[in-house]
């Protein structure tokens, strides 16, 4: 009796672990960024200064590129850049040190806008986020980008590619129009891919770090206790 008891409980023990195993992790968007580490002094600064430091390094590029072409910038220019370089020296900040890092702190941040989370590949997962339509099928989108934020890629820049996923359903769904709030639900994958969107005056090419196959989507539900 005792052991019918226990193989009870154990085989209902395992049959909760496996429903808790099925069920879907909620993640956000702040969860698809990759942890990538690295000095970047450039997030010390104030935008004043950031402003400045651009002025500084564009007149440098164009005196350069008069001296090659024999036309000069302009006094005027010249001017601003000297303020430019008086304010931040003023403020002890390294203008030479700054511009030799930056192509190096550019390179560095475009690889951690890229990397995607490892930890979270083939997992099941659900993800809320706006519909930017790919692809139709008798009218209902088959295939969509899902981004952050509306006007992402059509009004705004695009996001980093691990700030997007590519989305192929199992059934097609009526969609108002673009950017429609919905929640998908299903297998992420970690694939950098490019994807070529189509748009009013051409087409984009989007990068993207992860894609869902067979996902469900449904429309996005405000949580209770939200405002």
């Amino acid at each position: 009796m005792k052991s019918l008891l226990f193989n009870s409980a154990f085989g209902i023990g395992l049959m909760a672990s496996a429903v808790a195993d099925d069920a879907p992790q909620k993640v956000t968007w702040d969860d698809m960024k990759a942890e990538y580490k690295f000095e970047d002094p450039f997030i010390k600064l104030r935008s004043e200064q950031l402003l400045n430091l651009s002025m500084v390094a564009r007149v440098r590029q164009l005196e350069i590129r008069g001296k090659k072409n024999g036309k000069p910038v302009s006094e005027e220019m010249v001017k601003e850049k000297m303020a430019s370089e008086k304010l931040l020296i003023d403020q002890s900040i390294d203008i030479d040190g700054l511009l030799a890092k930056r192509d190096e702190i550019k390179e560095l941040r475009k690889k951690r806008a890229n990397l995607g989370v490892e930890k979270l590949n083939g997992k099941l997962v659900t993800l809320s986020g706006f519909v930017l339509p790919l692809e139709f099928e008798d009218k209902k989108v088959k295939e969509f980008l899902l981004v952050p934020w509306v006007g992402a890629c059509i009004h705004t820049p695009p996001p980093p590619p691990n700030q997007i996923a590519l989305v192929v359903v199992t059934t097609p769904f009526e969609s108002k129009g673009m950017f429609e709030a919905v929640t998908v639900t299903g297998k992420i994958q970690l694939k950098t891919q490019l994807q070529e969107l189509f748009l009013v005056d051409g087409k984009a090419d989007i990068n993207v770090s992860y894609s869902f196959e067979q996902a469900k989507v449904e429309k996005y539900k405000k949580p209770e206790n939200s405002q």
